[in-house]
């Protein structure tokens, strides 16, 4: 009989892994990975950079149960990760927004910096192993697995979530149902948004500068940066940022194309250009002042005729025109799904887990990383939620286990 087994090799479980074995070198540990080779999600991350935390890990980034993610990094939090991977040799390298990435800006480096210290450590990891069942066995459990069943005092299920297509798992939620635990319906988020596509798919490819503002029945956003045009809807980090609200109902995006100037502003330039250009065709307007395309569109979107000339500009229209580029309105219809999501919001209820991770349900049964009813915003929040959950489970497991000495 083994003292832990950890069923996933992500972030969350390999962490761990180390994290235990660092602490008391003599305890057992096995780690039990689906796939041919451990941390394929995280060497993902971040385009392949891997945004490993963020220097301010402000609860009003994390969603679901955000208390829970908010006691659990209070006690690990941007300086102990930090030190952490100092200890593995991964140094930090901060960027706007406090995004932290690893110095090498390769996320494989950081899943070879866990690797190589679990395989020091001493973790048995044994790959190409998919967990069918956990049984309760006396004080401990039975893990089986399609070719063998491991024994084991403790288990942490580390699977991971849906996001990421091939590289996601319900696993972890099958494992945890048949223990008892309530499951939080999952969906994707940090997705791009799919929208009506007359619009969107006019300006494929073009990409700009806005304020986004979303808002749903019951929720509402504001974000800023750059958005990406689609012939499926709208990407981009504030996209990204704002996708997690649309739940089915009724959602909409509303783009405000020139946020450094006031409606009225926006109205008075347009009205100085016509007076300006007015033997000009009216798609030429915003030549030099916002793509050709995109300031096309939102001519045609105000009602406009484009083969009229500037000088016909009347100041009803410019209104018009003003108000689309204040506000130009996109009804979200869908998500490009968990295959292209970063994150799975929803999970496994924290409010039956201790807050070293523990289960009510079942004493030694621990749940850590994107399993868990937790999910934060872009930007190093999620990975941070992943080790400073495993840290939790470590300090739980090593007194759950001094506990049945």
């Amino acid at each position: 009989m083994t003292d832990v087994v950890i069923l996933g090799g992500g972030a969350a479980g390999l962490s761990l892994g180390v994290m235990l074995k660092s602490e008391v070198p003599e305890m057992s540990v096995t780690l039990l990975e689906r796939s041919d080779r451990v941390g394929k999600k995280l060497a993902t991350t971040g385009n392949g950079r891997c945004n490993i935390t963020n220097i301010d890990l402000n609860p009003e980034c994390y969603h679901g149960e955000s208390a829970f993610a908010a006691d659990i990094l209070s006690r690990f939090g941007y300086d102990c990760q930090k030190e952490f991977f100092k200890n593995l040799g991964v140094l930090f390298t901060v960027e706007d927004g406090g995004k932290v990435y690893p110095k090498s800006l390769q996320a494989a480096s950081v899943v070879d910096a866990l690797r190589f210290r679990a395989d020091e450590l001493g973790v048995n990891t044994v790959l190409n192993s998919t967990v069918t069942e956990v049984k309760r066995e006396g004080d401990g459990f039975a893990v089986i697995c399609a070719d063998k069943t491991v024994k084991s005092r403790v288990v942490v299920v580390a699977a991971g979530g849906q996001a990421g297509g091939r590289l996601g798992s319900t696993d972890g939620y099958c494992v945890l149902k048949s223990m008892g635990h309530k499951i939080e319906r999952v969906f994707p988020s940090v997705v791009q948004l799919k929208t009506e596509s007359s619009v969107v798919r006019q300006l494929k490819g073009v990409k700009v500068d806005a304020v986004v503002k979303a808002r749903s029945d019951s929720k509402s956003r504001v974000e800023f940066g750059e958005v990406l045009f689609c012939d499926y809807g709208l990407s981009g980090p504030p996209i990204l940022q704002v996708s997690r609200l649309f739940d089915g109902g009724n959602m909409v995006v509303s783009l405000d194309l020139l946020p450094d100037m006031t409606e009225y502003e926006v109205k008075e330039e347009i009205l100085r250009r016509s007076s300006m250009f007015k033997s000009r065709v009216l798609g030429d307007l915003f030549v030099g002042m916002l793509h050709k395309r995109l300031g096309q569109v939102v001519l045609k979107c105000a009602g406009a005729d484009l083969n009229s000339t500037c000088g016909q500009m009347t100041e009803i229209l410019a209104v018009k025109i003003a108000k689309v580029l204040k506000s130009f309105d996109f009804k979200v219809t869908g998500n490009t799904g968990f295959e292209n999501a970063q994150v799975t919001a929803g999970g496994a209820q924290c409010a039956q887990f201790f807050p070293s991770c523990m289960s009510k349900k079942a004493k030694g049964l621990f749940a850590v990383g994107e399993v868990l009813n937790v999910d934060g915003d872009c930007g190093g929040f999620n990975l941070a939620f992943a080790w400073g959950s495993a840290n939790a489970a470590k300090n739980g497991i090593i007194e759950y286990l001094k506990q049945q000495n």
